[in-house]
């Protein structure tokens, strides 16, 4: 699906140029190298977009480009295929600002970084420059078997806590129901499990049943640290656990400690009172379970848990696995240590599906929580915030009412949609056949059309929690009321003119889109015109002078 006007001004607003987004002026040509050459920088850096037509710098504006036209970057696609090896699938967005050409770069194949004459070419601020030594060390990494069912030749079965062994045993005959397993001895139920490899202690069976002192000598960096502290921000914490030992020794305790702490949350309806507690312990447990298995071992920071009243934040070394992003993270799979993922499997404490990540969504958004945020997630690590808070409870009682009365239940998909129309988000492309979905079945109202179109709950939701004068308000003016108001603050200001930020303030709950569809209305009905172009343009009232 194309790249909506919208989704782009939304990249333009970013604070900075991330590793995945490159902004170029590029009015009327670029510089025939530097098309592959940043091709291939975004490629070794997990995939990106290059765009042309924008500038850089912000406030970042739309100033067109035609380096390429639309036969060109056929043969364009075709040229960097057979320099690059890879796919670069392109698109032109037809902004009333000038045409803006999007270059869609994927990722470098599993361990094999690109390069282009000669040079693994990475990104440097605004320069391109060689590939470091390790940026591609971690690239050819990537193909390395799975670290966690490598062998640590100096670990023996002795150093394996026994107690573990057996925790691992109880849990994975209540899943099987494979009586046969109790009878096994302790060796051969791990050799079974693969953990154990012709006598040799893996990685993964160190993580998961290694003594302390064990994982002090071998494998120091699997521990998990638990903090609390009484508000965020503070430097002191009030509680600190060091769970140096086997996972399945410490599982259970770490999420007892956590629950210490763990207030509920109650509401008065009529009669009956709700309790919703502040951390759920299936989100909680979801989020430890995936630092665990998907952190990088060869890596030497702990996994750090940090509680506050308000969230709780899990912090492992790493990154995210290959070909995951926080935008793709709940539409594609990766196992980074899957022999650990498949011992928790066969335990039933993950779905190797990866359904974990999806329990720990939908759990947040039907307790009206805001979902699981990634902020501050690079390279080096993966930081995810659970939040306490419940944002707006009557919004669960809604979801329950929804889901008893509509022939189909709300899924996660739904439920994404619905969590980002109560807090005035965009709906990304890849949810949009949902949102149809729930327009169709009264879920969710429209409001404007084409670009200027924004959406809000229904108003069967306010009627039902008792806030049909909220609903109202949510709606907002009707479109010729907000044409009036446009066009009357044009006419004040006819003699210097007005720029459409200034009209965007006259409409403070549209968005820029919105404002700029009813101002083009105004003018298509000959009530206004512009003089100038992009957001330097200003309006006058009245047709274009002949």
């Amino acid at each position: 699906m194309g790249t909506s006007i919208e989704q782009l001004e939304q990249w333009m607003q970013a604070d900075t140029e991330d590793e995945h987004v490159e902004f170029k002026e590029a009015k009327n040509n670029l510089h025939s190298g530097d098309l592959p050459e940043y091709c291939c920088a975004l490629a070794n850096e997990g995939g990106g977009k290059l765009i042309l037509g924008v500038t850089n710098k912000k406030p970042r504006q739309v100033v067109g480009s035609r380096a390429y036209r639309e036969p060109h970057l056929v043969t364009k696609r075709e040229e960097l295929y057979s320099e690059l090896g890879i796919r670069v699938e392109t698109q032109i967005i037809r902004h009333p600002d000038g045409p803006v050409i999007v270059f869609n770069i994927p990722p470098h194949h599993l361990g094999l970084p690109i390069r282009y004459k000669g040079t693994y070419w990475m990104r440097s601020g605004e320069q391109l420059v060689p590939m470091s030594d390790d940026m591609l060390k971690r690239i050819y990494a990537e193909a390395t078997p799975d670290f966690s069912a490598q062998v640590c030749a100096e670990a023996t079965f002795a150093d394996l806590a026994p107690e573990a062994i057996e925790e691992f045993r109880k849990r994975w005959m209540q899943k099987s129901g494979n009586k046969r397993l109790a009878a096994l001895e302790p060796e051969r139920l791990l050799a079974d499990a693969e953990l154990v490899v012709d006598g040799g202690v893996t990685i993964a069976a160190l993580v998961l049943f290694g003594a302390r002192q064990a994982l002090g000598r071998h494998l120091a960096q699997a521990e998990v640290i638990f903090e609390y502290r009484s508000r965020q921000g503070a430097i002191r914490y009030q509680d600190r656990k060091a769970y140096r030992e086997a996972f399945f020794t410490y599982y259970d305790d770490l999420w007892n400690t956590i629950n210490l702490r763990n207030e509920v949350h109650q509401y008065q309806e009529g009669l009956f009172r709700r309790d919703i507690w502040a951390f759920n312990g299936v989100v909680i447990r979801e989020a430890i379970l995936n630092a665990v298995s998907h952190r990088d071992y060869r890596r030497g920071d702990s996994t750090m848990v940090l509680q506050t009243p308000d969230a709780l934040h899990v912090i492992s070394d790493g990154g995210l696995p290959e070909g995951i992003t926080v935008e793709n993270i709940l539409n594609k799979r990766s196992w980074r240590n899957r022999l650990i993922a498949e011992s928790f499997e066969k335990c039933g404490l993950v779905e190797r599906s990866g359904q974990g990540m999806d329990l720990m969504f939908e759990q947040s958004i039907i307790e009206a929580k805001l979902p699981p945020d990634f902020t501050g997630t690079d390279a080096h690590k993966v930081s995810v915030t659970l939040s306490a808070n419940v944002e707006n409870p009557v919004f669960l009682r809604f979801l329950e009412q929804v889901n008893r009365e509509q022939a189909e239940h709300l899924i996660l998909a739904d439920l994404l949609v619905l969590d980002r129309v109560r807090r005035h988000q965009s709906i990304p492309d890849n949810l949009r056949g949902n949102l149809r979905r729930l327009r169709e079945r009264g879920i969710v109202e429209a409001r404007g059309r084409a670009r200027g179109t924004t959406y809000l709950l229904s108003e069967k939701y306010y009627a039902f929690v008792g806030q049909s004068g909220t609903y109202t308000r949510e709606l907002g003016l009707d479109r010729e009321t907000c044409k009036e108001l446009l066009l009357s603050h044009i006419q004040r200001h006819a003699d210097d003119g007005t720029r459409l930020s200034e009209l965007v303030q006259v409409l403070p709950d549209k968005t820029y889109e919105h404002v700029r569809w009813l101002i083009y209305g105004l003018r298509d009905e000959g009530l206004t015109h512009s003089t100038g172009r992009g957001r330097g343009a200003r309006w006058f009232p009245g047709p274009s002078p002949k």
